[in-house]
């Protein structure tokens, strides 16, 4: 911005405090339109980065409880398990029955690490959400969720497929579900604190992580049914393309 201050000419002359009174008013209006010109951008830039911020917050927010909500439905998974483990040690004649049931309850999460790798990985990003406390909390969460995964989830699978634990009635009763439940409940009552925490700290509330989880699931329907009209757009072509060629070597 190049803004010049003239001295008026009848100031230079001596002409009086009339002439002063017009220097003064026009550096007023100088420095008020100065004023107006920087503060004006600064709220503007303030504005931004709130906005920027809230959504990152949201993004983040929207990832744990959508974690937690695989976390629960393992958990739910795990207990009705030990209810079929139960049944067959009450009426092992159920067994070849109850099996499949049980091989079905072994618990699997689908976490999406899309939104852990942008929020932990750009300096950025953590630096205009502007909260240590919220990014130490969110870092332990992310931890917490991949320790559930590795050492629950994936360490069960593990031992049902080298040890065939769900093989014979012996193994199947056996197995120790209870010590997995019982790390499932650790894992699911401190990664709820931690999310909770993140929730008051950041002034976040269930009902706008619902609308969030609305609009975002709604875009992932959007993006869906693009995918579905571009993959039977190329099939046309395919199809098209193969009747040509049909065509074609009919002719020679």
């Amino acid at each position: 911005m190049n803004i010049k201050l003239h001295t008026p000419k009848s100031l230079k002359t001596g002409s009086g405090m009339s002439s002063w009174r017009q220097f003064l008013l026009s550096l007023l209006a100088t420095t008020v339109s100065i004023a107006l010109t920087f503060g004006t951008a600064a709220v503007i830039d303030y504005n931004k980065k709130q906005s920027e911020k809230r959504e990152i917050v949201m993004m983040v927010m929207y990832d744990m409880y959508n974690s937690l909500q695989e976390v629960k439905k393992a958990d739910s998974m795990m207990y009705q398990a030990m209810q079929i483990q139960k049944q067959i040690a009450q009426d092992t004649t159920q067994f070849q029955e109850l099996r499949f049931k049980l091989a079905h309850l072994i618990p699997t999460v689908g976490f999406t690490e899309t939104t852990e790798h942008i929020f932990s990985s750009s300096i950025e990003t953590i630096n205009t959400v502007g909260n240590v406390l919220f990014t130490e909390n969110v870092a332990k969460f992310y931890q917490s969720r991949h320790y559930y995964k590795t050492t629950i989830c994936d360490s069960i699978w593990s031992d049902v497929v080298k040890n065939s634990s769900l093989s014979s009635i012996k193994s199947s009763l056996e197995f120790n579900f209870i010590d997995y439940a019982l790390m499932c409940n650790a894992y699911l009552s401190d990664m709820q604190h931690l999310f909770i925490q993140c929730q008051e700290m950041m002034k976040v509330t269930n009902e706008e992580i619902q609308t969030y989880s609305q609009k975002r699931q709604q875009m992932e329907a959007d993006m869906k049914e693009a995918d579905t009209e571009s993959n039977k757009k190329l099939h046309k072509l395919m199809q098209l393309q193969n009747e040509i060629s049909k065509a074609k070597g009919e002719k020679h």
